[in-house]
């Protein structure tokens, strides 16, 4: 039988449940830890986490995160899913107001979130925010496989756009 010590103890071994995929240890554990001290953040993003990915509870996923967010908002790990579960469940005012702060946070990789935005722009056929998105996130990338993605984006939105104008009438 484990015993911790700390809080933080307690998460760090949450943590090494989750990467080695051991979701149900993972989350009693971090029932344990927001049952003694429900204003640990992380342990609300790292159970965000695991009803996203593994249950595909994503009521509970965004109460996790939303939760996460509100405790510690500087905290950079929550924004990727949090932006990716809100594009998924068309949440499109939650989505906004995340990606503003998202955007202003200090740790966030601006190139994922601009390239997430993209993604969901381009999915609701917005092509014109989609190209938008997805160049603001061209600028801030600096990985090489990241830079290839995006690239392969901006060059199939261009052609939907193209084609799109090509099949465009007027009555004159």
């Amino acid at each position: 039988m484990d015993i911790f010590y700390t809080i933080d103890e307690k998460y760090l071994q949450a943590v090494e449940e989750f990467r080695y995929g051991e979701s149900p240890k993972c989350l009693q554990l971090l029932n344990e830890i927001l049952a003694t001290d429900p204003s640990y953040a992380r342990a609300w993003y790292l159970a965000g986490q695991i009803h996203y990915q593994y249950l595909n509870d994503y009521q509970q996923a965004g109460y996790c995160f939303k939760t996460c967010n509100e405790l510690e908002p500087t905290f950079p790990d929550v924004y990727e899913p949090y932006i990716k579960l809100l594009a998924f469940l068309n949440m499109d005012k939650h989505l906004t107001a995340v990606k503003q702060q998202a955007l202003q946070m200090p740790g966030v990789d601006h190139a994922v979130i601009w390239n997430l935005l993209g993604q969901y722009a381009e999915r609701h056929l917005n092509l014109a925010e989609a190209r938008h998105c997805y160049e603001k996130a061209y600028v801030k990338v600096i990985v090489t496989e990241q830079m290839e993605e995006i690239e392969s984006s901006l060059e199939r939105v261009a052609t939907k756009q193209a084609r799109k104008a090509a099949y465009q009438y007027s009555l004159s």
